[in-house]
């Protein structure tokens, strides 16, 4: 059974505690704070479920604490979130738990500080996976079109608690601007510009071709589905790391070719 199984029939009480699982409880309807029990080191499978539901409702919760960082919750930064759930092609009942977890992340007296660090233990800091976490996050935070400076706050806090620079998540705010992880890719790629282009991989326009192909390899690699799956991203999750991997493809491609011109 997988973890979206388990959780919906309580099942996880054993595997999962802390603050993640007090969210759990809230968004499944059942008890899991419970304290963290313990895995057979050789369960893999068990572990990765027990990732991706960690996974899971840490997105949707912290997505609501950052929209709520600038002191209101707009029908954009709402929408943002119904987008995302969309997208993911969440079932009903998956839908509902989300909210409850969006919702959650919105109280005045969400432990923030204590969810990230069982996020971080739950991914086992797999770099990889809390980079797809942080652009999920930029992306709220970008659901009204701008970026307010207590959301910028917010989001540079939970990368110190995740161990990612800062450089990092203003390469990753860029790579946004340019469109990066914007839905409804096939109309966006038609709109790129070179200079987008540039920007969505994350290089300079003076780079190597030998360093762009290596910087393209890499976004491709910790953006592949079957990897990040592997890692722990919830299955219901891959389709936005599908579209992420044909925006870099694309963003690559056009590059190459106006070099050859």
């Amino acid at each position: 059974m997988a973890w979206w199984g388990k959780a919906l029939g309580g099942a996880f009480g054993f595997m999962i505690g802390g603050p993640l699982g007090a969210l759990m409880g809230i968004a499944f309807g059942h008890s899991f704070d419970r304290g963290l029990g313990k895995l057979d080191s050789a369960d893999w499978q068990a572990d990765q479920e027990r990732t991706q539901a960690a996974f899971f409702t840490a997105t949707f919760s912290v997505m609501g604490y950052i929209a709520k960082a600038d002191g209101r919750v707009t029908r954009d930064e709402i929408r943002l979130a119904e987008a995302v759930m969309d997208r993911l092609g969440l079932s009903a009942e998956m839908r509902e738990s989300a909210k409850k977890l969006f919702s959650e992340g919105k109280s005045s007296d969400f432990p923030i500080d204590e969810v990230m660090e069982q996020f971080r233990r739950e991914t086992h800091r797999r770099t990889t996976l809390i980079q797809m976490f942080i652009e999920i996050q930029l992306q709220a935070a970008y659901a009204d079109g701008v970026m307010h400076p207590a959301e910028k706050e917010a989001l540079i806090s939970i990368c110190r608690h995740l161990g990612i620079p800062v450089a990092q998540l203003d390469r990753l705010e860029e790579m946004l601007r340019a469109g990066f992880g914007r839905s409804g890719y096939d109309a966006a790629a038609a709109r790129t510009s070179l200079d987008d282009a540039y920007l969505l991989l994350g290089v300079d326009k003076s780079v190597s071709d030998a360093e762009l192909k290596k910087t393209y390899r890499r976004l491709m690699s910790q953006h592949h589905p079957d990897k990040l799956v592997a890692k722990g991203l919830p299955e219901q999750m891959i389709q936005d790391a599908n579209e992420k991997t044909q925006q870099i493809k694309a963003a690559y491609e056009l590059i190459r070719e106006s070099r050859k011109r």
